[in-house]
């Protein structure tokens, strides 16, 4: 998802042109940006991510989503509407809910990188999550077996709360008790 797949787009285009297509679309800043078909290690990340964090919110009044579900993201600093999909999503204000999607911004997002996508979730996507609040956002990076955890300061910026490549665990900072070894992530 490195290159937009269409630019200068309203948001009214853009679902005009997701009811007319089968794949993954996002939308930022006026661009429409396709996800690549993830790898068989990509998806094996992703579920073991799940089946962890959905373990871990089991009872709790959060809850874990894994792609493809939209997350609208909703600010009153910005008026313009942005369309993501994360490979995870903890939404713990279920307000936002629509019948299609999530309308609000999620506590804590996962991207997990793929060769293909780097720029948009280390540049991109990290700046769009930073600017609209989400508390936490970890990037995975199977390619490296690491994981880097980052939270917001108080000044709205994120810093690196925990970083771990090949073995150790990885601890949440939003939610105590949240953590995943590597070495079962990888695997």
């Amino acid at each position: 998802m490195s290159l937009p797949r269409f630019s200068n787009v309203s948001y009214e285009q853009y679902w005009a042109l997701r009811e007319q297509s089968d794949e993954w679309l996002e939308y930022i800043d006026g661009a429409v940006y396709m996800a690549p078909s993830p790898s068989i290690k990509h998806q094996l990340v992703s579920s073991n991510l799940h089946t962890e964090f959905g373990l871990y919110f089991r009872g709790k009044p959060c809850n874990v989503f894994a792609a493809p579900t939209d997350i609208e993201l909703a600010s009153d600093k910005f008026p313009d509407r942005k369309v993501v999909i994360p490979d995870l999503s903890v939404i713990c204000d279920s307000k936002g809910f629509t019948e299609t999607k999530y309308v609000g911004v999620p506590t804590l997002i996962v991207e997990i990188l793929s060769p293909s996508n780097q720029a948009h979730d280390l540049v991109t996507k990290f700046n769009l999550y930073m600017a609209y609040d989400v508390k936490e956002y970890w990037i995975v990076n199977p390619m490296k077996e690491a994981i880097t955890v980052y939270t917001l300061n108080e000044e709205g910026l994120y810093e690196q709360a925990d970083v771990k490549a090949g073995t150790g665990v990885v601890q949440s900072a939003c939610f105590p008790g949240l953590q995943v070894a590597l070495e079962d992530m990888f695997r």
